[in-house]
Formats: C-alpha cells, structure tokens, sequence
C-alpha cells in the first residue's frame, strides 16, 4: 500500500518569529481523497510545496509515490491543446484523453485549439486529466475553482468523484462534500486527519468544541473553590503551629497532641488539595488550544426612503454592439439580497458595474435611484498596493473598525505591518471585504467576494449577511452561500 509519511515535520519562513509546522506527524494513504482546510495563511499551500520538496525543513517526509501540483505551469501555451496533454502524460494513447474528456464533459474539439485560446474552465479540464492520465503520482489540487461558474464545478465534482488519490484545497463546501472522503486540517497547534467529508468534519469539530469549552468552564470553577479550600487549610494549619508553642494551660489551651495531629492533618490535606488544583490546571492548559473562535462581523446598513433601488427592463448587456445574455427585467428593493448567477463571460460582473455607474452599453431601461451609498468589492485585487494606513486614508474609513474586522477573520496585527501586494490573495479579499462591511452603504454590491477566502471565514461573513440584513446584490459561484444568502437569484443565459 502506498502512503506518505510525516513525522516531527517542523518549519518556518527565514525571519519569522514562529514556526508554521511544530513537530507534526501523521499518515496518509495514497488512495484517500482529502480536503486540506485551514485559515487563510496557515500554511496550506506551503505544505503542499513541503510535500514536494520545495522547501528546507527539519523532520521526515516519506512518499512511495511521485507527487504532481496543480495547476501545472504550461510553459508554451500557443501549443496545441494535445500537445499539452502529450508534454504531461507522454505515454497515454489518444482514446484515453478522449475518455477523460467524456468524463470530464469537455468538447473534444478543445484538444485541436491553442492552448491560450482556451477559457479558464477548458484550461483546467485539460490540465486535469492530464496530470490523472500520467499515473502512478499523487495529486495536489489546489483551489481550482476559484473564477469558475456553477457549471464548471459540478463537471468537476462529477470527474473527481470518480478518482482517487489526491490532496484537494478548495473553500467550497459543496464542493468538498461531493468530493473527499478524508479531511486534513491545519489547526492552531497541529495538524489532524479525520474520515468523513466537510460537513461531518465540521459537526464533529463543533461537538469537541462546545465540550472543551463547558469542560474548561467546569475546571475553572473546580480551580476556584480548590485554592479557596487549599488557602483555608493552610491558614487553619498554620495558626494551630503557632498555638503549640503557647504555653500549656489545661483551662485556656486546647491539647498540643491534639493540636498536632489535627495541624498535620490539615498540612496533608492542604498538600493532597494543591495537587489536585495543579491536575485541573494541566488538563484545563490542554483545552481550547486549536478553537477558531467564529466572532461575530458587523455590518451597519443604511435604509433608502426610495423604492426600487435598482430596476430593469428587458436589460441586455452588449459588447461591441453584440448583446450577450437574453433579456432580464428585475426590481432590487431595500432589504433584498440578489444572486446573478449564469456562465462565465456571459456578463454578470457588467451588470454590478452598471449599477455602479460605469459606462457600459446595453438595451433596455435600466434606472437607478439617485444618492444611493454603494459599497462596491471588486472580484480584482491588482491595485491593491501600500500598507494599510495608506489604504486606510485613501477609502477614508473607520480605522478601528476595519482593523477589527480584520482581527476577527482571522489576520493578526502582525499581518497590518505587511505591505497589501504582498499578501495572500485570501487576505486581499478580506481587506476589501473589511472595507465594505465598515461602511455604511444603501447598497452591497459583491463581484465574487468569496475567491481564495477560507471556510470559516465564509460562515462568518454569511452569518453578518443574515444578522443584520443589509440589501445586497452579488456575483458568487459558491453554491452553499447562495442557497444560504439570497433571497432572489438572476439567471443569465445567452
């Protein structure tokens, strides 16, 4: 049986103050399918590359297997689609790629066209089944659904289903429930493996969780009235020493023998009671070590005395006079949270940026109410530059609230001294997403708000979503959210 082998992994980026691995050990079997989660920057993607032997580290990895990241670096994409398969899986036979395509419900014609003419799903399938086709390896999968439509990702769903043997990253939790058989979670203080898809991993999380929290409840209680009894015995034993020195006087002085024993007594008990508040101690010290404390974001949305905020009227987008989804007619109302959902490229980003004034062309009527505060998050975090006092300055916001927002998905101040282009893209998107719920805005408008953004994170920004019921309108391609935030959903189709 193959398998990959960890023991006393330890490592740590040159000038960090701490280690992201501390003496990490566990097992993989190399024909589980597992989810890899953990909060953004805990260290997912490095240990993928630890895995395949990027980095320095202190420790043992063992594998029996060759392991294959994707998405794999295509170094010529004006090649031929085939030509790429060939380059990854030298030795597959043409009616094996046609299989996997099928498999994969891909058009074979994708295989006769450049590679860079591809959309970014097609480019994925056939970098894919590629890196399946080339066996005897073990894959790394990382987040390949970010940017991609619902669509996409049931093909997806449907292909992995069928494989085994593969660490996969990804957010989404439809996607992993459909998907793995195993969870691999980077926690605070370690690393753990548990059976089961997200949902199960998540319920059992939860469970120890709420366990640990009342038993550290209950052992500091029990801490409490320990000390307490500890301090009362040790006084009673200490002024019963200071009586037996008194002078004995049968009238006055209570028996020193009796007076002894009972001091020794009392000093054993005291001594027997500080030994047990010293147990509780350490029991409570390994408690609540690797709990993700999901606090509360705030948003704090304006109501218009206007109704509808935004209407449309038979709207189609056009690109170079050419309209690119059938028509759609929708009100958004105060209160209302709306999913534009459709394929990618058929212009769901274009109607976010109508409504936010830009200039685009279209037909139909499209009005939208005057002096609305929109808060816009852009799906793009390329000009995001500087620290964030200068961000901070530039989008004239709140400091304290933003930077609060921060903590609480899960940066550490730390994380404010680094310069914004030099974050994870994960962070980026809680940067921008920081700023918006720190502002008080009539309208949320999100163009897929969730890419690169960890799970728990998602539930956090679901749960102010529904707390404090701002009127938001969204381009999302994570299935979950949808079902859980949208009150209305716009279909787009061509």
């Amino acid at each position: 049986m193959a398998s990959i082998r960890v023991n006393d992994l330890t490592f740590g980026y040159d000038g960090s103050y701490r280690n992201i691995f501390e003496d990490v050990s566990f097992n993989i079997d190399t024909d589980w399918k597992l989810g890899l989660i953990g909060r953004n920057g805990k260290g997912k993607t490095t240990f993928l590359k630890l895995l395949q032997g990027k980095y320095e580290y202190k420790g043992i990895i063992s594998k029996n297997v060759d392991v294959d990241y994707f998405p794999f670096e295509v170094v010529n994409k004006n090649k031929m689609s085939i030509e790429v398969v060939h380059e990854i899986a030298p030795n597959v036979h043409e009616w094996e790629i046609m299989k996997e395509l099928n498999l994969i419900n891909a058009d074979t014609e994708i295989l006769y066209r450049n590679f860079n003419l591809l959309s970014g799903g097609e480019q994925i399938k056939i970098l894919l089944i590629s890196l399946f086709l080339k066996g005897n390896n073990f894959l790394l999968i990382d987040e390949p659904t970010n940017h991609l439509d619902i669509e996409t990702r049931n093909n997806l769903v449907s292909y992995l289903e069928k494989k085994k043997g593969f660490i996969l990253v990804s957010h989404d939790r439809n996607f992993l429930d459909k998907v793995v058989d195993h969870i691999i979670a980077i926690n605070n203080t370690n690393i753990e493996i548990k059976q089961g898809n997200f949902s199960s991993w998540k319920e059992n999380k939860d469970r120890q969780d709420n366990f640990e929290i009342m038993q550290n409840e209950k052992l500091q209680k029990n801490i409490n009235r320990l000390e307490i009894a500890s301090k009362n015995s040790a006084k009673w034993s200490n002024e019963a020493e200071k009586g037996k020195s008194k002078r004995y006087n049968p009238e006055t002085t209570i028996d020193k023998g009796y007076v002894g024993h009972k001091a020794a007594k009392m000093m054993k008990s005291s001594k027997v009671i500080e030994q047990r508040t010293q147990k509780a101690i350490d029991e409570k010290s390994n408690l609540l070590k690797n709990i993700d404390r999901n606090e509360d974001l705030k948003i704090i949305p304006l109501e218009s005395n206007r109704n509808p905020l935004v209407l449309a009227n038979k709207l189609q987008i056009k690109y170079s006079e050419q309209v690119i989804f059938k028509p759609i007619s929708f009100e958004i109302n105060n209160g209302d949270r709306v999913a534009i959902i459709g394929k990618n490229g058929i212009g769901k980003s274009s109607i976010l940026k109508l409504i936010i004034g830009k200039e685009i062309q279209y037909n139909g009527e499209f009005k939208v109410a005057n002096d609305l505060k929109i808060s816009y998050v852009s799906q793009d975090t390329e000009d995001l530059k500087g620290n964030l006092k200068t961000f901070i300055r530039y989008n004239k916001i709140e400091e304290s609230i933003f930077k609060a927002m921060l903590i609480k998905m899960g940066l550490s101040k730390s994380d404010f001294d680094t310069n914004i282009q030099d974050m994870s893209e994960g962070q980026k998107k809680k940067v921008l997403i920081a700023k918006s719920i720190s502002e008080q805005a009539n309208i949320y408008i999100w163009d897929e708000p969730l890419n690169y953004i960890d799970i728990l994170t998602r539930i956090q920004i679901e749960n102010a979503i529904l707390n404090y019921k701002p009127t938001l309108i969204f381009v999302e391609h994570d299935k979950t959210f949808i079902e859980n935030v949208a009150k209305k959903i716009i279909n787009l189709e061509r």
